[in-house]
């Protein structure tokens, strides 16, 4: 399953992505360190990648979550990024995480804003969900920026909110709600 924005493809996880989605990892393993949690040496094989995926495309089905793969559309076997929708919530709340990371050669060419969006959308209009929210270092500079350009706000800081690289980082709670009516 997938979807696809002007440039951009986002594919949803199966274990058929694994070479590329290691290349990806492999590719920006040193650029994401400070952004990501501490990863160990298997993180970065074809094996354990299948293995993440798998599991991610079963919590797909079940609707906890959504990850998306990107691709470029003149380069397709290429993953360039992922956004996500974690730990989906159904019930009177309707919420999920988001999360989001770029490959730092295709940094600041509107991509991530572009797929953003159009997670936002499918979060909104296909999965019907409520509220969004994303957690993001204060020093993330370009990634807030991406989430205000597609309308989160800041619902303050969250001190020590999530362990990043073996430390505990600050985030700012950033959130997006849909304003459509429930039907």
């Amino acid at each position: 399953m997938g979807y696809e924005t002007q440039r951009l493809y986002l594919t949803l996880s199966t274990p058929a992505l694994a070479r590329p989605v290691t290349a990806f990892y492999r590719r920006n393993r040193t650029f994401l360190r400070p952004f990501e949690p501490r990863r160990d040496e298997e993180f970065f094989t074809v094996k354990a990648q299948k293995r993440c995926l798998a599991q991610e495309a079963k919590m797909a089905r079940r609707d906890e979550c959504y990850r998306f793969y990107l691709s470029r559309k003149e380069e397709p076997a290429r993953i360039i990024g992922m956004v996500g929708l974690n730990s989906v919530v159904r019930g009177a709340f309707q919420s999920s995480f988001v999360g989001y990371k770029m490959d730092q050669r295709y940094l600041c060419q509107g991509y991530m804003t572009e797929a953003l969006r159009r997670l936002v959308d499918i979060a909104f209009h296909d999965l019907l969900l409520h509220r969004l929210e994303a957690n993001i270092m204060p020093r993330n500079i370009p990634s807030l920026r991406v989430a205000e350009k597609v309308g989160f706000r800041s619902e303050g800081l969250s001190p020590r909110y999530l362990q990043v690289d073996g430390v505990w980082e600050d985030h700012l709670h950033m959130v997006l709600l849909n304003e459509r009516e429930p039907e």
